[in-house]
């Protein structure tokens, strides 16, 4: 049985749950109290040096990056509906699940750290506006490549791409931002359809 070390309002976290709730895989979850420092502390760092959550371990393969982990369990459990296999499909998943991490996620812990998280004497208003230019940016780019698709990728169903992307924006929900409409929207609404994506959603956005 897989270990999972994780915190609820990381989205890195949320989408390695969803994807182990949805393929029905067994693990045990272990709450990394990141508001408390826990992540900080010898006993964590011994299994994680980065002190960061999410943390997967199985059996002697410990793994820390959420998209390392997310293709390390599509691949061991031949989940080729979230990771399909065909080079084309497979290229357009990793693009989209990259784009997430390397575009996208610094945008988002610019405007959801510094508007949420950060004591307020620490929050930094300028990181806050760099992000929101950022996602000015990157809004149409995800709009145009969703076009007539359902996903992404444009798969036929979900794609780890699509728990990137959608972890992104439901982190963004804490700070006050949503979908204003058109694709992304639609898309969001679709994937939130989905169990096991939903339950994961913080508390606050279970109704958004």
């Amino acid at each position: 049985m897989y270990t999972l070390y994780f915190h609820p309002y990381s989205q890195h976290s949320r989408r390695v749950v969803a994807l182990l709730d949805a393929c029905r895989l067994p693990y045990e979850p272990r709450l990394v109290a990141l508001e408390n420092g826990e992540h900080m502390s010898d006993v964590y760092l011994a299994v994680n040096p980065n002190h960061q959550v999410p943390t997967l371990v199985d059996g002697d393969i410990v793994l820390h990056e959420s998209t390392a982990i997310l293709r390390y369990l599509c691949n061991r459990h031949r989940l080729d509906d979230w990771y399909p296999t065909g080079l084309g499909h497979r290229a357009m998943v990793d693009q989209w699940t990259d784009w997430g991490q390397s575009r996208m996620a610094p945008a988002v812990f610019d405007i959801v750290f510094n508007s949420v998280f950060a004591a307020p004497e620490a929050r930094d208003l300028d990181a806050v506006r760099r992000g929101k230019a950022v996602m000015t940016e990157l809004v149409p780019l995800m709009e145009t490549a969703l076009g007539e698709a359902n996903w992404i990728a444009a798969t036929p169903g979900p794609s780890i791409a699509d728990l990137v992307l959608g972890s992104n924006i439901t982190q963004l929900g804490l700070a006050g931002w949503r979908p204003a409409g058109g694709r992304i929207k639609a898309w969001y609404a679709r994937l939130c359809e989905v169990k096991a994506f939903a339950d994961t959603l913080p508390v606050e956005l279970e109704a958004v």
